[in-house]
């Protein structure tokens, strides 16, 4: 059994990415943490949107749903990618996404931190609230880039509390084709599961 957390904040393009990684790897299934929590969010708190969770679920229940998403991993067989964000930006503050009874509870083998440049990040956002896709309010550069920082801390903070694998994918570049970067990271994260399945699927 292989467990990788994926981690990138809002707008790095994870969705894509995965979509191509399905192709290039079928055998990989990919749960989206965000998913697991806002079907609990819906029943029990009335929330219609998963951009509503991060300032209108009370601090204690957040921490709740965080950790039954995490159970629901735990049981999950085979090679398993979870998609989630390291730092949750509210109101309030950035709050980390796995906190230490999250990720011990996931026991994941590795964790790969997607980042991009500011102004990518942006342009993905703004086409993603064109399309009516998500809401997600708007950051500066400034602020996309102190949030990426900011993540990065928890990235590693959470590897160290998993005892696991770190990876920092770092795509700072323009793209030469359109989704270069999708590609890319698509490629390296298949890699990088396939040489953690021969160490751990013996």
């Amino acid at each position: 059994m292989v467990r990788v957390i994926v981690l990138a904040v809002p707008g790095a393009g994870k969705t894509t990415i995965f979509k191509k990684l399905s192709e290039l790897k079928p055998n990989v299934k990919i749960l989206n943490f965000g998913d697991l929590m806002f079907k609990e969010a819906s029943s029990r708190f009335g929330i219609k949107f998963r951009d509503e969770m991060r300032s209108k679920i009370p601090f204690d229940s957040y921490r709740e749903l965080q950790d039954l998403a995490a159970e629901s991993i735990s049981r999950e067989e085979g090679t398993l990618i979870v998609d989630t964000h390291a730092a949750i930006k509210t109101p309030y503050g950035y709050y980390p996404g796995l906190p230490f009874s999250v990720v011990t509870k996931m026991k994941p083998q590795s964790i790969i931190f997607l980042e991009y440049r500011p102004e990518d990040i942006a342009a993905r956002r703004a086409k993603d609230e064109a399309a009516g896709v998500r809401t997600r309010g708007t950051e500066s550069y400034e602020e996309i880039e102190e949030h990426q920082m900011i993540a990065l801390n928890y990235a590693v903070a959470a590897s160290n509390a998993a005892s696991c694998y770190f990876c920092r994918f770092s795509f700072r570049y323009p793209e030469a084709y359109p989704y270069q970067h999708v590609h890319e990271a698509a490629e390296m994260i298949k890699k990088h599961i396939e040489l953690l399945e021969t160490m751990y699927n013996r």
